[in-house]
């Protein structure tokens, strides 16, 4: 039964996108979302992490998002274990991506831990996209490596070049990381409860801006989650109790 399950799986792959449109289609994100990581070492560098730190925090985290919502409330002066909890957390979702990649992919045990320091959001959404086991392998395979490769490149560019830009506000670098995390997160917002808890975590996160240190309205904005949840739950559950109330 198991060898029918795995020819029919390999069949399935079989069906996918030509490897040269998975790999077309890989390379276009990961050398798009890899340029980026100049702007990452511009802003680290600007927010005071030295050479080896900026670069280490590429090679070892490589998830953008937490990287830049570390540099930028240590940028902001704020408290270092408030800025590691905030991008901990963002870093998280990370972890749902992997649940469902290890289903997808289902890579050797021995790959596995190597393959987990590429899951992301760019590698989880090419891989997802493919409809064939082996296309989402290839998929994943080439986001990762191009942009793991490039991102830590452009990285070490982006550090030593720092001095020389000057103010990373000026140019606007410092907002590049954030919108590239967008770009790719606006397609997924399909339901309108996916949109609900986008828009009460932005709300949350820039209306506190003023008010709490730097760092702390991205932990607030994270409990947009279950706010939501429970409101459509309780939306939800009233018919039910009419119903019941109606049928006594």
């Amino acid at each position: 039964m198991a060898e029918q399950t795995a020819l029919a799986d390999i069949r399935a792959g079989d069906r996918g996108k030509p490897d040269a449109a998975v790999v077309r289609d890989a390379l276009g994100v990961g050398v798009a979302v890899g340029l980026s990581g100049f702007a990452f070492g511009v802003t680290s560098a600007g927010s005071g992490l030295t050479l080896p730190q900026t670069c280490a925090l590429s090679l070892l985290v490589f998830t953008g998002a937490s990287q830049f919502a570390l540099v930028g409330a240590l940028a902001a002066g704020g408290n270092p274990l408030t800025a590691a909890a905030g991008a901990f957390f963002l870093g998280v979702r990370n972890a749902f991506y992997g649940l469902r990649l290890s289903q997808l992919l289902a890579l050797p045990r021995a790959v596995r831990p190597f393959a987990a320091q590429w899951v992301i959001d760019e590698t989880a959404a090419v891989s997802l996209a493919q409809p064939g086991r082996r296309g989402a392998r290839l998929g994943f395979a080439v986001t990762g490596l191009s942009l793991y490769v490039l991102w830590n490149l452009t990285t070490l560019l982006g550090a030593l070049g720092a001095k020389a830009i000057g103010d990373t506000g000026a140019w606007g670098l410092d907002a590049a990381g954030p919108a590239v995390f967008l770009a790719l997160l606006a397609p997924m917002l399909r339901t309108t409860t996916e949109r609900a808890v986008a828009g009460l975590a932005v709300l949350l996160g820039l209306g506190l801006l003023p008010v709490l240190p730097a760092g702390v309205p991205v932990l607030v904005a994270a409990l947009a989650a279950p706010a939501v949840l429970w409101a459509q739950g309780r939306r939800t559950s009233r018919p039910d109790s009419s119903a019941q109330e109606e049928a006594r």
